[in-house]
């Protein structure tokens, strides 16, 4: 059996290079070990017995953030896992579970010390091998922060995008049925042939209730009352009171109705009001559509601006300005979920600086969704940019509790996070400080309960 393990061990991917020795140490100290699918190698928050030399089989590590159980990494024939030399693992991060029935070795973790004493060349082998676990734990952890951030990017954005969308096609469904309305009372007041003196009392009515443009917006109580008092004017005259609902939007003063009144009578009077309030209302609808439509193109213009779409990624010029205020835009939908109230704060005419705008984006946008984050309901965060010597400092600031003084030391580590599960993968602000040097700033931050400030400088001369 040892001489058949000796063998396997030297057709073994990574550990076959290892002087014979050396396995033969290996073979001596560990334990030949056969589990069936479904059976548990290591459980999660327990300490890691030891390694694992793979030979047959399949192992995944299952993760759970608070969604459920996520496979991290699948260990494959040929692999090497577990408690490597020089690791600071100690407890499991989560369930390694057998997914095909494996063979392996195992060599428990109070052999490691004398391994790395005796084994020189397994150990320089495993070393490199811990070095691209970390590589590839770090890339897939990073997918994960951007698949998280997307999604919350999304979910704002569908919201954002969703509002003026419905709000819009319930225009247009009104502006269907206000169009046939209108027909009906144009052939109406063509049968009605007003006279000269009609058509310009017509004209001035329909400019009176035209004269409400860039008034402030009446309160709801307002607006039913003044529904109602035109509904009883037109109940009065025996005229359709289904006009009176699109007049009230408008400033039309019963004083005008009057008015129109003394020139234009019976069923002449009710095609001119009818006609003048269809149009007005196709009118305002029209507006209303519009306005929406300019809300989702500026939003539309601030998201490709915030993720840099459809530009090299290249240091260049840039107005620190417009990437500051186009992430609040994409991150407004988070801001008013969570009732906190965004300050922005931008120095007029802030110079220019060099960098690469996609990368800073995302600094603004880290730094925004974090501090959102801590804000408490009906908070509030602040996004000041100034220019300060020939540097440009932009700095967040929440009034949320703070940053515990005893975990300061440690908020720029890669996977440290005091979100709660599920929430965060601790990789925001270790991608923010890289993004930071990569485009020559510095980014440092101070912390009280109530008030949190994190300041990014950056230079402002050519690079």
């Amino acid at each position: 059996m040892t001489d058949l393990l000796i063998e396997r061990l030297k057709q073994h991917r990574i550990l076959g290079p290892a002087p014979v020795h050396e396995l033969e140490w290996l073979v001596k100290h560990g334990i030949l070990r056969s589990l069936e699918t479904g059976e548990l190698v290591s459980h999660k928050g327990q300490p890691v017995e030891g390694m694992y030399v793979l030979f047959s089989g399949r192992l995944a590590l299952f993760v759970d953030r608070g969604a459920g159980p996520v496979k991290l990494v699948e260990f494959q024939p040929g692999d090497v896992t577990g408690l490597l030399p020089y690791s600071r693992l100690v407890n499991a991060p989560g369930n390694s579970i057998v997914q095909e029935r494996l063979e392996m070795l195992e060599l428990h973790r109070d052999h490691i010390p004398e391994m790395i004493r005796e084994c020189f060349g397994i150990t320089s082998i495993l070393v490199h091998q811990m070095v691209d676990r970390a590589k590839l734990f770090t890339s897939t952890e990073l997918q994960n922060e951007k698949m998280v951030s997307m999604g919350k990017l999304s979910a704002g954005l569908a919201h954002e995008l969703g509002n003026p969308a419905a709000a819009i096609e319930r225009s247009v469904c009104l502006l269907i049925d206000r169009l046939e309305d209108c027909e009906v009372a144009m052939r109406e007041l063509q049968t009605a042939r007003l006279s000269n003196s009609q058509l310009a009392a017509a004209d001035t009515f329909r400019e009176a209730c035209l004269a409400r443009k860039n008034k402030s917006p009446r309160s709801t109580i307002e607006q039913v009352d003044r529904e109602e008092a035109i509904s009883d004017w037109l109940s009065k005259k025996d005229l359709n009171v289904s006009s009176a609902p699109a007049l009230a939007e408008t400033d039309a003063t019963l004083d005008a109705l009057n008015a129109l009144a003394t020139e234009v009578s019976g069923t002449a009077l009710n095609a001119v009001i009818r006609s003048t309030a269809s149009r007005l209302a196709i009118r305002s609808l029209a507006s209303e559509a519009q306005g929406c439509s300019t809300r989702m193109s500026t939003l539309v213009r601030a998201i490709k601006g915030f993720t840099h779409m459809d530009q090299a990624m290249i240091s260049d010029r840039l107005n620190p300005g417009t990437g500051i205020h186009d992430t609040v835009m994409v991150l407004n939908a988070k801001a008013i979920e969570r009732s906190v109230k965004v300050e922005l704060e931008l120095e007029p005419d802030l110079p220019q600086i060099s960098g690469f705008t996609g990368e800073l984006n995302q600094i603004w946008g880290i730094l925004l969704d974090n501090a959102l984050d801590a804000a408490p309901a009906g908070g509030c965060v602040k996004l000041i940019a100034r220019h300060e010597g020939q540097r440009l400092v932009v700095r967040v600031i929440d009034n949320g509790p703070g940053i515990p003084a005893e975990i300061q030391s440690r908020i720029f580590d890669p996977f440290f996070t005091t979100k709660p599960m599920g929430q965060g993968t601790g990789l925001g602000l270790d991608i923010a400080q890289r993004l930071v040097r990569h485009n020559d700033g510095a980014i440092e931050f101070d912390s009280v309960p109530g008030r949190t400030e994190f300041r990014i400088s950056l230079p402002i001369n050519d690079r």
